[in-house]
């Protein structure tokens, strides 16, 4: 049986395993929640000889529970994380070797050299475009992040909060990488003009433009697609000057009580069946095996990702994470 628990508010209580129990391993998870639940009702039909505990937080939110707790963790694995993130020093030397069954279908560049970790999804910024909002207020359909520094959409922006979200913080990063950071930071502060709010998930602000609260909401693609699927009258664009990206990781914790069926659940990870999942759910998988979902290129994903995502130097985001975060709580956060 897998047991999904999640953060207070969200799925119920979490309960932090205290001791060794055979078939039992407690999960750390910043993957979306209904991706997690997804990817569980897998791994429950595959092992079901196993209780997962799972707590899923935000991306900033499980950084910092992750550095409170480094004397004493309190997880066997840490799953679908953000890479800027598990590239940590501190993180790292939470993180125990270890080479899982089927790690040869991830390329060699989506893995930690030193086995510490491996990615095998991950995610990349779009816009949430109302169609309806624009048309009531006669506004332009934005195609870059250019376009949203017009005067017109003073007020219609909703972004993600980059100190909680890691959808947030890749698309500060990904500015800050693409225009240098001078240019970067002005042009932040030129946008800031027109943001309406600064939302604490990434899913939020493209939720909160399908809603028709704003024209546009800058989050993920993924969040875009389903909307479109749901119905929600909204368009999915991929910014022309490319797309920020983060990719997903997962890992053995040192500390774990239970290595052996954490090792399980790793190794599942890699299985065809979650993969398989993955592919249902994930625009980026760097697993092979799998074929992107007709519903993903209908909605204007194109089918070569790589063609619309920003190089991005996860290694630059990850050593000056803190001090883009300060700068911008300084100059931006409200």
């Amino acid at each position: 049986m897998v047991c999904l628990f999640a953060a207070a508010g969200i799925m119920g209580a979490f309960l932090p395993a205290t001791g060794v129990h055979a078939g039992e391993i407690t999960v750390y998870t910043s993957y979306e929640e209904d991706e997690a639940a997804a990817f569980l009702a897998a791994a429950r039909r595959d092992l079901p000889d196993i209780k997962v505990n799972l707590l899923r937080l935000s991306t900033g939110d499980l950084h910092a529970r992750m550095l409170a707790e480094s004397a004493n963790p309190r997880h066997d694995v840490i799953w679908g994380w953000a890479v800027t993130n598990m590239v940590d020093p501190r993180i790292l030397n939470m993180l125990e070797p270890y080479r899982p069954q089927g790690i040869e279908k991830v390329p060699a560049r989506f893995r930690d050299t030193e086995n510490r970790w491996f990615a095998t999804t991950g995610y990349m910024a779009a816009f949430c475009v109302n169609n309806e909002v624009l048309k009531r207020r006669n506004l332009p359909m934005p195609t870059s992040w250019e376009d949203l520094l017009k005067p017109e959409f003073k007020g219609e922006v909703v972004m993600p909060n980059p100190a909680s979200s890691g959808t947030g913080y890749l698309q500060i990063a990904s500015i800050l990488q693409m225009k240098g950071e001078d240019k970067g930071w002005r042009y932040l502060e030129d946008l800031d003009k027109n943001i309406a709010q600064y939302i604490k998930s990434g899913s939020r602000p493209c939720n909160a433009a399908s809603a028709g609260e704003f024209a546009v909401g800058a989050s993920f693609a993924l969040r875009a697609i389903k909307n479109i699927d749901e119905g929600f009258p909204i368009t999915m664009v991929i910014p022309s000057e490319g797309a920020g990206n983060e990719l997903e990781a997962t890992g053995l914790m040192k500390s774990s009580r239970n290595k052996k069926d954490a090792k399980r659940f790793i190794d599942w990870a890699l299985s065809a069946n979650a993969v398989n999942e993955y592919y249902r759910w994930k625009e980026i998988v760097t697993v092979s095996g799998g074929t992107m979902p007709k519903n993903f290129v209908a909605a204007g994903l194109p089918e070569d990702i790589g063609s619309v995502m920003v190089d991005m130097d996860f290694n630059w985001s990850a050593t000056n994470r803190d001090r883009i975060l300060n700068t911008w709580q300084q100059r931006l956060e409200r």
